[in-house]
């Protein structure tokens, strides 16, 4: 079951950081209308609800690793990109850029503020996995997850859930293995932030 859940968190997560992250270093660099326009957008994506989007697309499209992965990526970019724009209006206006921009680097080549920023995009990273594990299980656990030959963390916990009153035992493994995991995510998020 972890197969699933961690293939589903690893893959939406990284795309959540490049999109985001490309997003917001965009809307944060050239200010002005474009990251107005580009924050609006934001807005209005961030006011859907996960779960909207992934029954829309459960409809629209046939159920299974993709359609959840499409759901988390298109939903969850969002805060990685207020981080990169945060800590992009930031550093924009700190000497090393003047600095580059003195020495002649044309703005869209300036490279000295994407090493500051990326240690927090990546302690951000880590704190995003255990939230996806759990949006897969939570989806998969009410029947809007993965199909029936392949089993997640949630299918695992529904499955047993069924028969709780018969073998009340059998819910103890997928419950442990999904705690377990999102424990180590959060703590090697805050063992990155601290050495960040």
């Amino acid at each position: 079951g972890t197969r699933v859940s961690l293939y589903i968190a690893l893959v939406a997560v990284i795309c959540d950081m490049v999109l985001g992250m490309s997003y917001g270093l965009i809307s944060g660099y050239f200010g002005g209308k474009l990251d107005t326009i580009l924050q609006r957008i934001a807005e209005v994506v961030n006011s859907i609800p996960t779960l909207v989007i992934v029954t829309l697309l459960l409809i629209v499209l046939e159920p299974g690793l993709q359609t959840i992965t499409l759901a988390l990526i298109l939903t969850g970019w969002i805060g990685m990109s207020r981080i990169a724009r945060a800590q992009m209006l930031k550093l924009k206006e700190q000497e090393f850029v003047l600095a580059s921009r003195t020495l002649g680097a044309r703005p869209r080549r300036i490279k000295e503020i994407l090493p500051n920023i990326i240690s927090q995009l990546i302690t951000n990273t880590m704190f995003s996995i255990p939230n996806a594990i759990f949006t897969e299980a939570f989806l998969s656990f009410v029947g809007l997850g993965v199909p029936t030959p392949m089993c997640s963390l949630g299918s695992l916990i529904n499955d047993a859930y069924k028969v709780f009153t018969v073998y009340p035992y059998q819910i103890i493994p997928p419950v442990v293995v999904l705690a377990l995991l999102m424990m180590c995510f959060n703590m090697l998020g805050d063992g990155l932030r601290d050495a960040f």
